[in-house]
């Protein structure tokens, strides 16, 4: 049942807080702001890592070095051209 005393707390509480819990107008745009500057810092570190280190598919594993190691050990190169091949792929990381 509505009383006086309860519409005077009611009137007392608006007047405090007259934006209701969310502390005023403008803030509401403030919670995007940030989820976008953490998106695009996520996006940015990603970037500059793929720039830097190659993309995630190209760098792989030992890749060549396995393939040359499968062929040496099946006889189908010798030891000559399997340490001449690896040299040429150990140039080409750095």
């Amino acid at each position: 049942m509505l009383t006086a005393s309860t519409l005077a707390s009611d009137v007392a509480t608006v007047a405090a807080h007259p934006y209701g819990a969310g502390g005023g107008p403008g803030w509401w745009i403030v919670f995007p702001i940030l989820w976008f500057l953490l998106v695009a810092t996520v996006v940015v570190l990603i970037a500059r890592r793929a720039r830097r280190y190659g993309p995630p598919w190209a760098r792989g594993g030992a890749g060549g070095a396995d393939v040359l190691g499968e062929r040496f050990a099946r006889g189908e190169i010798d030891e000559a051209e399997y340490r001449q091949r690896l040299a040429v792929l150990r140039e080409d990381r750095r």
